[in-house]
């Protein structure tokens, strides 16, 4: 991988911690505006990363123009069921859900942002971070004492800068993923087809992405009860013949959605992408969100080291809490209502998917870019079914989008 000189011995513009699609983002946007930037990583690039790998819309319109990338398929079929029951499978009107793997995703948008001037040090992680005044000290395990005027993290869920900054969730899921080699047959039975099937446990579903010759499934739920969802996982798993062969890869994480009035930054540190907790609550979509937070951090973290004066660098940074507040934040809390719809009653929301088409008109169109969350949401179909839901289940379930858990305390 290319890397640009170091300017001056530990001594940077942009510090960024994390080169998933969040971090490469914002360290290609800074060092194309010229700010001298540090992307860290931890492990050694290119690395495996627990994702479905499913590019939406939004998705491919954050990506850098002429961004060179790979794709497996391009879904243009959707089977849902409920339960493994009352399988529909649907056709979008203009396919554009795009199978990738993230081990390739962020391996290219490292390279952009190199490309653009950003120096790389993979297999670099962060011990600690401390700020004092307009410069952030940051120590990696290589034993080195690095200074910024700005640090963007964007190290996963698993964040230490979030921890500095302070992120709290209203909602965690356990994700459980495998990918698994499959015959011609197989393949040929899922290409160009996904499956969502919602599940028995409170918020959950399992979904099936194909990649020609390897079919990435999994299932996600609420934290708390793994040896439901591990069984869940391998009944899913083995109904859609995908539990016999020896998988590539075979683990979990957990993803995290923010606290609305959770802080974005602490000083002169700013998180995005997961680190931020920016999750769409219903599918835990997160790589649009990363794209289009790590763009704005970038942006941000260029306002700051360009200001006249604190004030001007101090109005940069809350700009940046506005911004994704003002989009992200509005499609995440359009998503949790959804979410709560969902939980309430996984079978309304399965029904009005698979039945009625102005519902998946909604759903292809937002899969496509067209619309969002929110959008869907503000439709009158889609306050209908929130209405029937309510009343169907006013009770708000227990440990769903409502339920705060700090991500100082969650984190793996």
């Amino acid at each position: 991988m290319s890397r640009t000189p170091l300017p001056a011995p530990g001594a940077w513009d942009v510090i960024v911690v994390g080169a998933g699609p969040a971090g490469a983002t914002a360290a290609r946007v800074s060092a194309e505006h010229g700010l001298r930037t540090l992307l860290l990583e931890r492990a050694a690039i290119p690395r495996y990363k627990t994702c479905g790998g499913g590019l939406i819309g939004a998705s491919l319109a954050a990506l850098p123009p002429g961004l060179p990338l790979r794709t497996y398929d391009t879904a243009g079929r959707f089977t849902f069921t409920h339960n493994g029951r009352r399988e529909r499978t649907l056709t979008s009107a203009s396919p554009t859900c795009v199978m990738v793997y993230r081990s390739e995703l962020d391996q290219a948008l490292t390279e952009a942002a190199a490309a653009a001037g950003a120096e790389v040090r993979d297999s670099t992680a962060l011990n600690s971070l401390d700020q004092d005044g307009d410069t952030v000290a940051v120590r990696t395990n290589r034993g080195e004492t690095l200074h910024a005027r700005v640090v963007i993290g964007a190290d996963g869920s698993a964040s230490r800068v979030a921890r500095h900054v302070g992120v709290r969730c209203t909602q965690v899921d356990l994700a459980l993923e495998a990918e698994v080699p499959v015959d011609e047959r197989t393949a040929d039975r899922w290409r160009g087809r996904m499956l969502m099937e919602w599940g028995p446990l409170p918020g959950s579903f399992g979904w099936v992405f194909p990649k020609g010759d390897i079919c990435t499934a999994g299932v996600v739920a609420a934290r708390g009860n793994p040896q439901a969802l591990r069984a869940y996982k391998e009944d899913f798993l083995k109904r859609h013949g995908l539990l016999g062969p020896r998988p590539l890869h075979d683990t979990g994480h957990l993803t995290r959605c923010r606290h609305p009035d959770s802080p974005l930054a602490r000083g002169r540190v700013l998180v995005a992408g997961d680190a931020a907790a920016l999750l769409d609550h219903w599918s835990r979509e997160g790589i649009s969100y990363a794209l289009r937070s790590g763009e704005l951090a970038g942006s941000a973290a260029v306002g700051v080291v360009t200001a006249a004066g604190e004030a001007e660098a101090d109005a940069a940074i809350d700009r940046y809490g506005r911004q994704v507040d003002a989009t992200l934040g509005t499609e995440m809390r359009a998503s949790g209502t959804l979410m709560d719809l969902f939980t309430r009653n996984p079978g309304l929301v399965h029904t009005a998917l698979t039945r009625l088409p102005p519902a998946w008109r909604s759903l292809d169109h937002y899969i496509a870019g067209r619309t969002s969350v929110a959008g869907i949401m503000t439709t009158p179909l889609a306050r209908a079914a929130a209405a029937l839901g309510t009343w169907l289940s006013p009770t708000p379930p227990c440990g769903g989008a409502g339920s705060a858990s700090p991500l100082a305390s969650t984190a793996s």
